[in-house]
């Protein structure tokens, strides 16, 4: 049984505690250790786990405000990563595949290219608009989100990576009850909800804002350094977001910060999905590991 949490402590725990949806399974982290728990077609549950060394530790002035948010979000994208390797090696092994780390490389590559293709198409059609000032900026965000919104329902409706939106919803249960201080298991896990304030997709909808605001302050130095700001600037808005993020989970019960999380978690209708008995075991799985190993 996880007992309950102090306030404060439940705050500094949950700052430190979170997760992600793999290929039939679960990623916990806290902030020493990864846990990927993998289901696999012999309803063996396949469970590893990794030491994190954050370069926020072995370098202190990484670990500064706006500072921490830059490494944590490159080092979020490596684990992530890393995790979705294991997971689909854990699962195309029993069919006699295996993935190699080219293979893992050129998915990196990709996935920039798809975080590029987010910050540079919204600029490049706003721009077929005569826009100027913080007017293009919004239009831009908005184009932005739109893509993103189409992307979720299309990529929703293939049938393998709805399976992965159900593990992410385990995962988001099953963090919520453990922050409530309820027992982990099935029958009290299902009860919670899966939105979370904290997923990477409030995440991303905080980057929207963030970058209004940001673009808009950055002198207008032609079109060229206009596009240029939209990647240069990645690392800075994903800075600036992180401690935000932070903020908000910091004073999660204020009004203000109820109504601020309120776009991320209705884009999480899209990004989830209500996940079944067996896939919420496996999050209970990754986390009792995660809370094992961080007390």
């Amino acid at each position: 049984m996880v007992r309950k949490l102090s306030a404060e402590k439940k705050h500094e725990q949950s700052l430190a505690f979170g997760g992600q949806a793999l290929i039939e399974g679960v990623m916990m982290r806290s902030r020493r250790h990864m846990v990927m728990c993998v289901r696999k077609s012999s309803n063996e549950i396949l469970t590893n786990i990794e030491e994190i060394n954050s370069l926020c530790e072995k370098y202190k002035i990484l670990g500064l405000p706006f500072l921490r948010g830059i490494v944590a979000l490159f080092e979020t994208l490596y684990l992530g990563f890393k995790a979705l390797f294991f997971s689909a090696n854990a699962v195309a092994e029993e069919e006699g595949v295996k993935f190699t780390y080219k293979d893992f490389a050129v998915a990196a590559v990709l996935t920039a290219g798809l975080l590029s293709f987010f910050f540079v198409v919204p600029f490049l059609l706003t721009s077929l608009f005569n826009l100027t000032g913080v007017l293009f900026n919004i239009v831009e965000a908005v184009i932005r989100l739109a893509i993103f919104i189409v992307y979720l329902v299309l990529v929703g409706m293939w049938g393998e990576f709805r399976r992965v939106l159900q593990y992410h919803g385990a995962e988001h249960k099953t963090i919520n009850a453990y922050e409530a201080g309820a027992p982990l298991d099935i029958a009290n896990v299902k009860n919670y909800s899966r939105l979370h304030p904290r997923c990477g997709t409030s995440f991303l909808f905080i980057t929207v804002i963030v970058s209004i605001i940001l673009f808009s302050i950055m002198p207008d130095w032609g079109f060229a350094v206009r596009l240029s700001y939209r990647l240069l600037l990645i690392p800075v808005i994903g800075g600036i977001s992180y401690e935000l993020l932070r903020l908000s989970g910091r004073y999660h019960d204020s009004l203000l910060m109820r109504i601020a999380t309120l776009p991320g978690l209705a884009f999480q209708r899209l990004t989830t999905r209500e996940p079944s008995d067996d896939m919420i075991e496996v999050a209970i799985k990754a986390a009792k590991e995660t809370i094992k190993l961080q007390e």
